[in-house]
């Protein structure tokens, strides 16, 4: 018997451990649900016969390693900053591995390690990046198969509030990991655009006014995701003269936000002082407020004139608290994704455009889009590993044939599906 093991049993895992539970019962595995909560790992796998929760304190070399140990698959649904120690018992009792994450300089220097193992690390296998992988290179390969030539991509993605549930002046909640919404953005961006290699620092990564019209949602302003440069020799399009990966957000949203940034309420490292007000930590904001965002500024609080709680210690945690608190999904709101690619390329002398687009919506503030979209291509992936449908090893993203051609049609089955257009 496959025993799989999935730590972490936050916001994004819910279908998730559904997906895993049914394949359980199909292929007769075991899923463990590893958590430092142990409640809400139990309450994710809602008695399933196929599962079991289990209490984990992940700094716990000895119990990290005994549980990793006795399984054939992980799944790292942690902090980004922690996946490595889990990587590290992979290696060691020659595991395989997949996260949702960002590969990083301490992974990636697991690599020749990882390749002696024989055993498959697959990071950025969520939603964005992920799908966001998938959906483009299968678009990229079509075209240069044909014999095109692209000059311009620009791939778009946003974790958005449905229409139906846009009821406050952000027009925005809560749908993935809080901190990362808060340090959104903070290490700036550099992308590639008409040749030219553009980097933009954090505080003027809010102030765009670039925007796109998507079917079903309208118009959405993006910024710049981090480093674009470093994807164009995984996606080869070295010969593109504009490369760019951005995230969505409602237009209004960067209104208030940017205030935010530039007052520096988002630093992580600026301390609170013990017994301030809101009102009072707020201050260096007040430059920033106009007649646009004032209500989005005190919607979040930011004016109150009560104490912030003792446990919040630097501005990152009392924005996070604020967003938390003020912009949580209520069990009947749903959420949306959107994702657009935008190709420009050359092919049989013509110059042509072509853009795919994919829309979700989630079912209620639990199965969430967010939830479907990053946990599911995790799941595919492991059934495809276990099922010996995908033999690779090594260290890889979800760029090759071999990777996303069976998760994206899996995943359409699914119900995500993209819908292209051309002129």
């Amino acid at each position: 018997m496959n025993t799989i093991l999935l730590i972490g049993a936050g916001k994004s895992t819910t279908v998730l451990i559904d997906y895993l539970i049914r394949e359980a019962a199909i292929h007769h595995w075991k899923l463990l649900v590893a958590d430092a909560d142990l409640n809400l790992a139990k309450s994710k796998i809602n008695n399933s016969p196929n599962a079991e929760a289990v209490h984990l304190d992940l700094l716990n070399e000895q119990q990290r390693g005994r549980l990793i140990a006795g399984t054939d698959i992980v799944i790292s649904m942690m902090p980004p900053g922690l996946h490595y120690l889990v990587a590290k018992d992979c290696l060691q009792f020659k595991k395989h591995l997949l996260t949702a994450s960002y590969v990083d300089e301490k992974i990636k220097a697991l690599q020749p390690q990882i390749d002696a193992a024989n055993i498959l690390f697959l990071c950025e296998m969520g939603l964005d990046p992920g799908i966001d992988h998938m959906s483009a290179m299968k678009i990229i390969h079509q075209i240069k198969d044909k014999g095109g030539t692209i000059s311009s991509f620009k791939s778009h993605c946003g974790g958005l509030v449905a229409p139906e549930s846009n009821d406050n002046p952000w027009h925005y909640k809560i749908s993935w990991n809080p901190r990362n919404v808060v340090l959104a953005g903070n290490a700036g961006s550099v992308y590639k655009q008409d040749g030219q290699t553009i980097a933009i620092d954090y505080r003027d990564l809010f102030n765009t006014q670039n925007t796109v019209n998507i079917d079903e949602v309208g118009t959405l302003a993006y910024y710049a995701n981090r480093d674009s440069l470093s994807y164009i020799p995984l996606y080869h399009l070295e010969e593109a003269s504009t490369f760019m990966r951005t995230t969505l957000r409602y237009p209004q949203y960067f209104t208030g936000w940017n205030a935010i940034v530039h007052a520096g309420l988002t630093n992580d490292k600026n301390k609170v002082p013990e017994g301030i007000a809101f009102a009072d930590w707020s201050q260096p904001l007040l430059p920033f407020v106009s007649n646009e965002n004032r209500d989005q500024l005190a919607f979040l609080g930011l004016f109150d004139k009560t104490k912030i709680p003792a446990h919040l210690i630097s501005s990152a945690d009392v924005m996070q608290y604020l967003l938390e608190t003020k912009l949580a999904m209520q069990p009947h709101d749903k959420d949306m994704i959107v994702m657009l690619h935008e190709f420009d390329y050359r092919l049989n002398g013509k110059s042509q455009s072509l853009q795919s687009s994919l829309v979700v919506k989630g079912e209620n503030n639990l199965r969430t889009a967010m939830a479907k979209t990053v946990g599911l291509p995790l799941g595919i992936a492991c059934k495809l590993i276990l099922t010996q449908q995908l033999k690779i090893t090594g260290l890889h993203i979800p760029t090759i044939k071999e990777i996303y051609e069976p998760v994206l049609k899996e995943l359409e089955a699914e119900g995500i599906k993209f819908e292209e257009s051309s002129s």
